[in-house]
């Protein structure tokens, strides 16, 4: 029967270990909740900017004295919303392809560890 030598067992080695085989994992999490910020803080400006337009869509409602007051008023309301929600698009691509780069690195520099960790095993 083998019995437990306590001059071998290495907490610190172990600790290493484990640190190391889930730090890709730890840095992917760190990676999604960024992302999951950015989409957050993007949503409540887009929400933000839906408010403004509503809010001046029924100012403009009582404000007009004619219907083609309403009606110029209403068309410079969406053509500014429009050019907002361009903007915004614009904002939500940069936002995608950085989310997609810096997942594309941590996993780049989980697959490079792990085919460094498998070659000096190998040797």
């Amino acid at each position: 029967m083998t019995t437990f030598d306590p001059m071998t067992f290495d907490p610190k080695t172990i600790f290493e270990a484990y640190r190391s085989a889930f730090a890709p994992g730890l840095k992917a999490q760190q990676e999604s909740l960024k992302a999951i910020d950015r989409v957050g803080r993007y949503q409540y400006a887009v929400a933000g900017d839906y408010l403004e337009w509503t809010l001046a869509q029924a100012k403009a409602s009582f404000a007009a004295q004619t219907p083609a007051d309403l009606v110029s008023k209403q068309i410079e309301l969406a053509t500014a919303l429009s050019e907002k929600l361009r903007a915004r698009v614009q904002e939500f691509v940069n936002l995608a392809t950085d989310a997609q780069s810096s997942f594309t690195q941590v996993l780049s520099e989980a697959t490079s560890k792990v085919a460094e960790i498998s070659t000096k095993k190998a040797a």
